[in-house]
């Protein structure tokens, strides 16, 4: 195979337009730590590299007045993990970002890449589905925006087309009090999830769940919430009881499989712990303010 022609555009307008006249043989790259490998294991062999290393705007960070965060694509992992803006909800995609890989990656990935690549098992996933997060994509025909929840087709799948390419993670404003908790258990640090939870929670003064979102990764084609579930705590005390309720009622809506980090069955007995320890450790995050 001749090698890959590559380009470095300095615009996203110019990006979309070189990767629309590329079709199915180009591929955009952004920190490269997903893609390289898997170029070097002759898993993806692209006619044409498109950096997006030198578009400006996909490195912004900012927050809008009504409180709302705009993560550009290109934000590498240690960046948002680090980004002292992420608070309260919000701070569940930090939260997460600090638990990839190594520092190796973590200086090199970017979110933008992570999420387009759409591991299962990776951690953004779940993060951004709990922090109600919306997707920006840009494509031949301007730019659109896609809910997390929507954004995540399946395994290694996304909303991303042909010609598109992911610009921003846009974050809203979480509710008033609410904490972000992300909680993973992997056989090694750094190791993707056996299984993961990412939950954003708030109370009222009287202790009472008024705002719940939460989702479990790495036990299916992609991120699993049910509503259904957090139905059975929101209105309601954080008890242990009703927590236990609610996992029982999302492990039915999982789908693991047996893989070479565990079995199918093993991450259903700990999806209720991971569950568990997630509450746990938001109400300690919440006692000085409660």
């Amino acid at each position: 195979m001749m090698a890959a022609t590559f380009h470095k555009p300095a615009t996203v307008d110019d990006a979309v337009r070189v990767l629309t006249d590329a079709g199915e043989g180009g591929r955009p790259i952004s920190g490269g730590a997903t893609l390289v490998a898997m170029m070097n294991a002759k898993l993806v062999e692209p006619d044409v590299l498109v950096s997006l290393s030198a578009i400006a705007e996909l490195k912004d960070f900012g927050r809008a007045p009504d409180g709302t965060v705009r993560i550009g694509a290109m934000r590498r992992h240690r960046e948002t993990a680090f980004e002292s803006d992420l608070s309260g909800g919000q701070a569940v995609v930090a939260k997460a970002a600090s638990q990839i890989a190594n520092p190796p990656v973590r200086n090199m990935g970017t979110i933008g890449g992570s999420i387009s690549f759409a591991d299962p098992a990776a951690d953004y996933p779940p993060a951004l589905v709990a922090a109600d997060a919306t997707i920006e994509i840009a494509g031949p025909d301007g730019r659109r925006l896609v809910p997390a929840e929507e954004f995540f087709l399946g395994w290694y799948e996304t909303a991303v087309e042909s010609g598109e390419i992911v610009t921003a993670v846009l974050l809203p404003p979480a509710p008033e009090r609410a904490v972000g908790h992300y909680e993973k258990l992997c056989r090694v640090a750094g190791d993707f999830a056996l299984a993961s939870v990412a939950l954003v929670l708030a109370l009222d003064g009287a202790g009472t769940v008024t705002h719940l979102r939460l989702a479990v990764g790495g036990c299916g084609g992609g991120p699993v919430r049910c509503p259904e579930a957090e139905a059975l705590v929101v209105g309601a005390a954080p008890s242990k009881e009703r927590i236990a309720a609610l996992a029982a009622r999302l492990v039915e809506d999982l789908d693991p499989v047996d893989d070479s980090r565990g079995s199918a069955e093993y991450r259903l007995q700990i999806v209720p712990r991971l569950i568990a320890k997630a509450f746990e450790e938001a109400l300690t995050e919440m006692e000085p303010a409660r």
